[in-house]
């Protein structure tokens, strides 16, 4: 399964955000998109499910699997949404619902998307908590009640309840301290290879990206200035955002070969 987004230019409120990005993620791919706050990245990311502001306009190609997504209705995005292509948002305390169990809701899209009763639905959502590394008890509990590197297996553990063949991570360690932020992305990682699904993943990151993905495509105000494999973008950068997303790469992850 694959994504091609073709000159795509998202406008809201009359301003133009994202103007003329292009990439592939091939299948099996993992993908970055990278650049600093405001270059257009997670917006991108939006588009593709269709997720962008009511007031949002949005032009170009974005074909999953050779079928057009722009200009699709909600209604035929939602049967898209989480059964070919899931996502992760950043932070999983705003994603998810405080008013329901962590078990319900990693059921709710199993029971959507797979119209599986109750009870089978319960009993694959203990299966991705299993996946995801949960520890038992936690489908019983209610969000509040998780630590932050839990309430994110939470989040992953939905994104992958139906299968996708597409897997959309929006920044997802942004809010997690180093150490959980490893786990999270040998989790993810492990979980995309066993799946054999794409993967894209959005980030201001370099040092995380480098942990993840093999390829990127860096935005700098709504606009592609640098794309490759990331080991390439890490050692010879070519656009100044590429280089300063170097300096700035999180020294806990990754540090440049011969410094200290």
């Amino acid at each position: 399964m694959s994504l091609v987004v073709s000159d795509l230019l998202i406008e809201i409120d009359g301003r133009r955000v994202v103007d003329g990005v292009s990439f592939a993620v091939p299948d099996a791919a993992r993908v970055g998109l990278i650049g600093e706050s405001g270059s257009g990245k997670s917006l991108t990311a939006l588009a593709l499910l269709g997720l962008l502001p009511d007031d949002a306009r949005v032009a170009g190609s974005i074909r999953w699997n050779d079928v057009e997504l722009v200009g699709r209705s909600d209604r035929d995005l939602s049967t898209i949404r989480g059964d070919e292509i899931g996502i992760v948002f950043q932070e999983p305390q705003t994603a998810l619902n405080p008013l329901r169990t962590v078990g319900r809701q990693i059921a709710e899209p199993i029971r959507i998307h797979e119209r599986l009763g109750r009870r089978e639905a319960a009993a694959r959502a203990a299966t991705e908590a299993r996946r995801v590394q949960l520890p038992e008890d936690a489908l019983g509990r209610y969000p509040h009640q998780l630590s932050g590197g839990q309430r994110q297996r939470v989040a992953i553990a939905m994104a992958l309840a139906g299968r996708p063949g597409l897997l959309i991570a929006d920044e997802p360690t942004t809010a997690l301290d180093v150490t959980i932020q490893a786990d999270i992305l040998d989790l993810m990682s492990g979980l995309v290879a066993d799946a054999g699904m794409s993967l894209l993943f959005i980030t201001h990151d370099l040092a995380v990206l480098s942990q993840i993905a093999t390829d990127a495509v860096v935005l700098e105000d709504g606009a592609v200035v640098e794309s490759g494999p990331v080991a390439r973008l890490l050692s010879s950068p070519t656009s100044d955002v590429t280089r300063a997303l170097v300096r700035d790469a999180t020294a806990t992850l990754w540090r440049p070969e011969g410094r200290s």
